[in-house]
């Protein structure tokens, strides 16, 4: 067996071996059923007495407004809750990307979908929902946001907003990007609380909280934020992917799956942040965070009660006075995680890192830049399918240098064949002499057989790394390239099942096993593509390595055939370009490839081997 065809062996089996081991040792994780809501209890950190921030409250065991502690609340609102719940008045939300409302009850920011993303390819297929009030009949489980203000000095728990408070609208209006809408409620102990809802035209909303004083001595609140999730989101969890809560806390970013809630420590769920950082649920396409004021410091919690997700910020105490107003803003991000929208507000809102609210996984160093170069290239291009073909130009001249060495040597080894065969003649049964004697005909003519494998090795981080990309950027999902292929995040809808939809059948459900068998247009493209690229050098003379070589293009053919489309078509393309770029360095080194001779031997080898059976 010849160094040159060792190196591709042990490039491709290493190749295969780790996408085998990632996709069948490593399966998805069972989705965890929703928990019911039931009973939980939550005592405050040690040192810390009664903090009422850290007490549950006979309503949900949630809200950090309580003044009690160590009692136990139901989590689920009654029947009566839920009627009140459904029936408040709401102030509507329409902004350029964003179409929902706000309910009066609590204040909750509840009700919101993204007018730019359907359900599905559809065009009149529903909206996305993002949050989902209590009560609604959606498959999916309520997700709100809420603010409201902790009683610590001076005032009863019950005189402070919390969420079933019933707000009144202070005029009448629409929540635009141009009309901000304000709601007040008046405790009858001498303190006006006002909630003024204001937002971008993206997904930002900032939430100005105030309370004016006329009572006769000062008061001590602070200020928080919430976002609720009852149970798990009806979504498949894939192990690659974090869903969950992300967070930042200066400078450090945490992300905690949703399973491993209930197991945190105190010391876990809560984080004081000195300076900057945000908090919330992440999605795969979606988010909802807290962002308090950068500069300024909050608790940020993160907890599970009684089958309810929750994050939180909580602010730092602010005094009001008697006759005094004090306000407190924070920010509140709910919408889609498309790149551009959140660097922007990163780099303009000063937002710490909030660009890495996107899942870009442990190869972060390899997936950030090549979404940079994969957005650039799409803006410049106009389609997200010849965005991933230029990145493989890009990519390949890069790694250039390193391939113009490995194929150089493969054509020098090629050269070295004759004599390598004469070696082993003379060497026999003799595999230290044999070894010895390939050693210095290498040295002799500067040759490395290592140089072979390392640019096809180098491709399994980028590979990787753009698998990653394609499958957690919004960017991907949806995007049409040519013809049949309108989602760039999803494997080929055509199939041989049906004759690529010559006949009048569905070709099989995505993810099945009959659509791994029965694949389509792409993934016989890649089979072919790896095989011409192999038909580049002659056959190998080991019966072994003929059968490897023989078959590895159709076992990659089908074990790729149900991935995402847009990382087809770069195996594809890379596959194309590096035959390219061999075929013309070899030529360039006088060895000229003899592709139609190679394809012929391999023919007349597997007919001679059938023979001998």
């Amino acid at each position: 067996m010849d160094d040159q065809n060792k190196n591709l062996i042990l490039a491709t089996a290493l190749s295969f071996l780790v996408i085998l081991v990632w996709f069948l040792l490593f399966p998805p994780p069972e989705q965890a059923p929703g928990t019911d809501i039931e009973q939980a209890t939550e005592q405050p950190l040690p040192g810390q007495g009664a903090d009422p921030s850290l007490s549950p409250t006979a309503d949900p065991g949630l809200d950090p407004a309580s003044g009690s502690t160590g009692e136990t609340g139901t989590a689920a609102a009654a029947p009566s809750e839920i009627d009140a719940l459904v029936s408040a008045a709401r102030v509507t939300i329409d902004t350029p990307k964003l179409t929902g409302s706000i309910s009066t009850l609590g204040g909750r920011i509840d009700e919101l979908a993204l007018k730019d993303y359907n359900e599905t390819l559809d065009p009149d297929s529903p909206l996305v929902d993002l949050f989902i009030p209590e009560g609604s009949e959606s498959a999916e489980p309520a997700y709100y946001a809420l603010h409201g203000w902790i009683a610590l000095e001076g005032i009863e728990g019950a005189a402070v907003p919390g969420d079933r408070t019933e707000w009144q609208i202070e005029g009448e209006g629409t929540l635009t990007p141009e009309t901000p809408v304000t709601m007040t409620w008046d405790n009858g102990q001498g303190q006006l609380f006002r909630k003024t809802f204001s937002v971008d035209e993206d997904y930002l909303f900032t939430i100005t909280q105030s309370v004016e004083n006329t009572g006769e001595g000062e008061i001590v609140l602070r200020p928080y934020g919430q976002v609720r999730r009852h149970g798990l989101p009806d979504s498949r969890p894939f192990f690659i992917l974090h869903e969950g809560v992300v967070r930042m806390s200066d400078g450090t970013l945490e992300e905690i799956d949703y399973d491993d809630m209930p197991d945190l420590e105190q010391d876990e769920e809560r984080i004081e942040v000195t300076e900057n950082g945000w908090i919330g649920f992440t999605d795969k396409y979606w988010m909802a965070n807290l962002i308090p004021a950068p500069g300024t410091g909050f608790r940020s919690v993160a907890r599970e009660v009684g089958g309810i997700y929750l994050t939180e910020a909580v602010q730092s105490p602010v005094t009001v006075a008697a006759g005094a107003t004090v306000s407190a803003e924070s920010q509140l991000f709910a919408g889609a995680k498309e790149w551009e929208t959140i660097r922007e507000y990163e780099n303009e809102q000063g937002i710490e890192g909030f660009v890495d609210s996107i899942d870009w996984g442990w190869f972060f160093f390899l997936t950030k830049p090549i979404f940079a170069v994969l957005h650039w290239l799409n803006q410049l291009i106009g389609n997200m399918g010849w965005a991933i073909i230029g990145l493989t130009l890009v990519i390949k001249a890069i790694l250039l240098p390193l391939a113009y060495k490995s194929y150089v040597s493969m054509a020098k080894m090629r050269e070295l064949q004759p004599e390598m065969q004469k070696l082993k003649e003379r060497a026999g049964d003799d595999r230290e002499a044999m070894q010895k004697g390939m050693m210095e005909l290498y040295k002799k003519n500067k040759v490395n057989p290592a140089s072979g494998c390392l640019p096809l090795l180098l491709q399994i981080p980028i590979f990787f790394s753009l698998y990653k990309v394609i499958f957690v950027t919004i960017e991907l999902r949806h995007a049409p390239w040519i013809g049949w292929i309108r989602d760039l995040s999803a494997p080929d809808p055509s199939s041989i099942f049906n004759l690529f939809g010559l006949l009048p059948w569905a070709p099989p459900e995505p993810g099945s096993i009959l659509a791994t068998v029965f694949i389509g247009v792409l993934p016989i493209l890649l089979g072919i593509s790896m095989w011409l690229q192999q038909k580049l050098n002659p056959a190998p003379t080991d019966p072994t390595q003929q059968m490897v070589f023989a078959w590895m293009p159709w076992i990659f053919m089908f074990m790729l055939g149900n991935f995402a489309s847009g990382l087809v078509i770069y195996w594809i393309a890379n596959n194309t370009i590096t035959f390219l770029q061999q075929y013309a360095i070899m030529r360039s080194q006088g060895y000229k490839p003899d592709i139609l001779g190679n394809i012929r031997g391999a023919r007349a080898a597997g007919a001679k081997a059938g023979d001998k059976k």
